[in-house]
């Protein structure tokens, strides 16, 4: 099986058999888009060939190469907005048109949003916000063009249907086929489930 995989992987990975409109489509012919394009090309190759799990990272490894805005968040989201708005619209639309995007879940969002007031004292940067972000889903029998949930007048935090993780979690499960309720390991005398021990619904205005 491990020779059987190593063996395909080189044709797997090679880009350029992809046609130039392709490549057009997911930002490659652009300096500023071409490093997130080639992730999102190998995503649509990947699950092209049965791959079941696919992260794909935008972002380096200290702040002002990632989403992590403490300094300056105006010249932060714009430049990684920029880096990856192409090659996400292209990798929806090449899974479209390739009829995989209904079998296929994309999930775009971190872990927190930022805050609305400035951080330090030259108030350009934005701290951690896990109060009040905004992530998206796409694909995988997820309704386009819904939004639910707002946000106070600031952006500090949710006020209308505001969701916990674990109802996008169980969205997940959901949508993969999976009872987010019934799924469980046994770890530490518990009946571990990711949606913990409470009944949790998925989120059913966007299913």
């Amino acid at each position: 099986l491990a020779y059987k995989m190593q063996e395909h992987a080189p044709e797997a990975v090679d880009l350029t058999k992809e046609t130039q409109e392709t490549q057009q489509l997911y930002g490659l012919d652009e300096q500023r888009t071409t490093d997130f394009g080639r992730k999102c090309l190998l995503a649509r190759r990947m699950v092209e060939r049965g791959v079941r799990f696919i992260q794909i990272y935008s972002g380096g490894n200290h702040n002002d190469a990632n989403w992590d805005a403490h300094g300056d968040l105006e010249k932060n989201h714009n430049y990684h907005a920029g880096n990856t708005d192409k090659p996400i619209a292209g990798l929806l639309k090449d899974l479209k048109r390739r009829n995989l995007l209904d079998e296929t879940l994309v999930i775009w969002g971190g872990e927190f949003g930022r805050q609305p007031t400035a951080e330090y004292a030259k108030g350009t940067g934005r701290d951690h916000n896990s109060y009040g972000f905004t992530m998206w889903m796409a694909g995988g029998g997820i309704k386009g063009g819904v939004s639910v949930g707002t946000t106070d007048e600031l952006g500090a935090q949710a006020v209308e249907n505001p969701f916990h993780v674990k109802h996008l979690h169980a969205t997940i499960l959901n949508q993969l086929g999976l009872d987010p309720n019934q799924l469980s390991y046994f770890f530490g005398g518990l009946d571990q489930k990711l949606v913990g021990v409470e009944h949790v619904e998925p989120i059913q205005e966007i299913i």
